[in-house]
C-alpha cells in the first residue's frame, strides 16, 4: 500500500503555501517540515503527500502519466477540493463529474504542473 507520494517543485515556499491551503481544506496538515522536505497528512501512519526540490539539484519536471489521487468523503467534497485548487492558482484538467461505475472525480494541476485528482467512490 502507498505510504506517501513525493512531488517535485522548483519553488518550495510557493508550492508549500498552495498545499497548506489545498490539503488543509480536507483536514490534512504539515506533519513534517525539514526545510527542504515537507509532508502533509492526517497521521504519519496513513498515506501522505510530500514536497521537495529534486535531490540531484536538477529542475523539477512533471512525470508524464504520474498523478496523485486524493480520496474525498463525498461528491461535494470533490467539487470543493477541485474548486479550491483552481482558486489557489492550479489549472483544470477535467471538471468534477462521473467517470464510470460509482467513480466521481475532478482533475487539476498544481503550480508546478503536477497532476492530481480528487475522487469519491460510491
Amino acid at each position: 500500500m502507498v505510504g506517501y507520494v513525493t512531488l517535485g517543485t522548483n519553488d518550495l515556499a510557493r508550492a508549500a503555501a498552495f498545499y497548506d491551503a489545498l490539503l488543509g481544506s480536507i483536514g490534512a496538515r504539515r506533519l513534517m517540515d525539514m526545510g527542504t522536505f515537507i509532508v502533509w497528512g492526517t497521521s504519519l501512519t496513513d498515506a501522505c503527500v510530500a514536497l521537495t526540490k529534486p535531490y540531484d539539484g536538477k529542475p523539477a519536471t512533471v512525470g508524464n502519466g504520474v498523478m496523485v489521487a486524493l480520496r474525498a468523503a463525498s461528491k461535494q467534497a470533490v467539487d470543493a477540493l477541485h474548486a479550491k485548487a483552481l482558486e489557489l492558482g492550479g489549472t483544470d484538467e477535467g471538471a468534477p463529474g462521473p467517470r464510470g461505475d460509482g467513480f466521481y472525480a475532478g482533475y487539476f494541476r498544481d503550480l508546478d504542473g503536477n497532476k492530481l485528482n480528487a475522487f469519491f467512490m460510491g
